[in-house]
């Protein structure tokens, strides 16, 4: 298992390529939009453009997570990110985790660059398991999970305070026995009666 290996991962609305230190700039603009920042929560430092410059700089030097940039194939402008990390090499596990910012958004960008990486991990990486935590709130994140074959686990209760009010969190994964069966459209797959 290699995360050293930067891919390009090819879709048909979006393109996952590795970062560079100029991504820094549009990345800047979308950790920075208010969905983000509110589904995001709070980072684990003050971000600043040259904090993102250094962090997007450094993501290809990276052997123990894979971070890519989502794109429009269109133009190449920079939509967002999706990451595998917190890797675990003895449970051949990871958490998952995007953003996508407002240009992104709506038009399946976010399901799609979901189905590549983490089609990746799974087929390339050899991946066993891949899980994620998402805001019980963050509706839209959640759906694309779903779409793209995790399975609720459970619910972390009151795990945050977000605007005054307690927040829970999803706890959903995929396994790779799952995925062999969905490749990332669970609900595609017709069970023979």
């Amino acid at each position: 298992m290699d995360f050293s290996v930067k891919p390009v991962l090819t879709g048909d609305r979006t393109v996952l390529r590795p970062f560079t230190e100029a991504d820094a700039a549009p990345m800047w603009e979308i950790v920075n939009d208010p969905e983000v920042r509110r589904f995001t929560g709070s980072p684990p430092r003050e971000l600043t453009p040259e904090v993102l410059r250094d962090w997007y700089g450094s993501r290809g030097a990276q052997p123990d997570r894979l971070d890519l940039a989502v794109t429009d194939p269109a133009d190449g402008a920079v939509l967002g990110e999706v990451v595998l990390h917190d890797w675990e090499p003895v449970n051949r596990s990871c958490t998952f985790r995007t953003l996508i910012g407002a240009r992104g958004r709506g038009r399946g960008i976010g399901t799609e660059a979901t189905r590549l990486i983490v089609g990746h991990g799974f087929t390339e990486l050899g991946l066993h398991r891949i899980q994620l935590d998402a805001y019980a709130d963050n509706h839209r994140a959640l759906r694309v999970y779903e779409k793209a074959g995790f399975v609720r686990e459970g619910v972390r209760r009151e795990v945050e305070r977000r605007d005054g009010v307690w927040a829970d969190e999803v706890l959903m994964a995929v396994l790779a026995h799952e995925w062999a069966v969905h490749r990332g459209h669970p609900g595609a797959v017709v069970t023979a009666r």
